[in-house]
């Protein structure tokens, strides 16, 4: 009984393994040349335009109000040097 599966199994392996066939490729034929477009020579340049219609003026902007004075005094403090690049 041992030797009867043992046997069934190698069968199936080698069956399923023999189905297994590498697909054909096959490689289109090259076409023959087909010409390719080349661009000619460029032709003359076209005729000047006219100037544009100059744009109307805006009208301008409200003034901000004005801020209150300070009443002390202003202390600027000026971060320490940074240290020189290696």
């Amino acid at each position: 009984m041992k030797y009867t599966m043992l046997i069934a199994a190698l069968l199936a392996t080698l069956s399923l393994g023999a189905c297994d066939r590498p697909a054909v490729v096959t490689v289109p034929a090259t076409p023959a040349a087909v010409p390719v477009p080349v661009p000619g020579p460029a032709g003359p340049t076209g005729a000047t335009g006219g100037t544009g219609a100059t744009g109307s003026q805006g009208t301008e902007g409200d003034t901000g109000a004005t801020g209150k004075s300070g009443t002390g005094t202003t202390v600027i403090v000026t971060p320490p040097a940074s240290a020189p690049a290696q």
